[in-house]
């Protein structure tokens, strides 16, 4: 039977070691250990974590994966297309809702497009210019929902799940997460880097990041219907 280290199954699979060893970490793709401590994979690693891949890309939550393979691991595939039925059908529910919003998003911006393009008034913007509101009236009208997709949504979540593993003290709610942090060279410009990435793909969160002499606190917020994002980015509420 062949045996791969990390770095040979990362490149076999396409998928980047940071993300195998989070894999590990979640109880999803477990290694050996050879003497010295290095991670070995055999074949049934490469087809395991295929099947993680594939689940991935149909929008499966991590806990829903790792129940799949448990049943997958009894060797019988009529029992994991009875649990993925029903997954699946979940998930073209929340997808059909995730279209009506960006629907109704775009006839949104299709007005706003209008307004702009009449005449605009002299002097400073007011009430009825046709700018779009600022502020949390802006994200209010954001649809829940993540512009990112395989590989990228992959090595995001695992960005993020890895930080908050640094912090000392976690709070959550579906509409939540606060993370606190000793202070750490570096991790303020780091937690800001990746909070303005993530304004890029989902726009409708809302991050504030607070620092004092002795602590930094990140504070995410989230509009009702997205607190299944927030599992995915931060894990489930404790």
């Amino acid at each position: 039977m062949a045996t791969y280290r990390i770095s040979q199954l990362a490149e076999r699979s396409g998928v980047p070691a940071t993300t195998l060893r989070f894999y590990e970490t979640a109880g999803l793709l477990p290694a050996e250990r050879t003497a010295s401590g290095y991670r070995v994979y055999d074949d049934a690693a490469v087809d395991r974590l295929a099947f993680i891949t594939s689940a991935k890309h149909l929008g499966l939550a991590l806990d829903e994966i790792r129940e799949l393979l448990d049943v997958r691991e009894e060797g019988v595939c009529a029992s994991v297309q009875a649990r993925l039925l029903p997954l699946v059908t979940s998930r073209i529910r929340d997808t059909d809702g995730r279209v009506a919003d960006l629907r109704a998003f775009s006839d949104r911006l299709t007005g706003v497009r209008t307004a702009l393009s009449g005449p605009a008034p002299p002097g400073a913007c007011g009430p009825d210019c046709g700018c779009p509101p600022p502020g949390p009236e802006a994200r209010r009208h954001t649809p829940v929902a993540c512009t990112l997709d395989g590989p990228a949504l992959t090595e995001r979540t695992t960005r993020w799940r890895a930080l908050a593993t640094e912090a000392d003290h976690r709070e959550r709610t579906d509409e939540r997460v606060r993370l606190s942090f000793p202070p750490r060279e570096g991790l303020a410009a780091r937690i800001a880097e990746l909070a303005a990435a993530e304004q890029g793909c989902c726009p409708f969160l809302d991050f504030t990041l607070h620092l004092t002499p002795s602590s930094l606190h990140l504070t995410i917020e989230a509009p009702e219907g997205a607190a299944e994002i927030l599992s995915a980015l931060f894990g489930d509420r404790p």
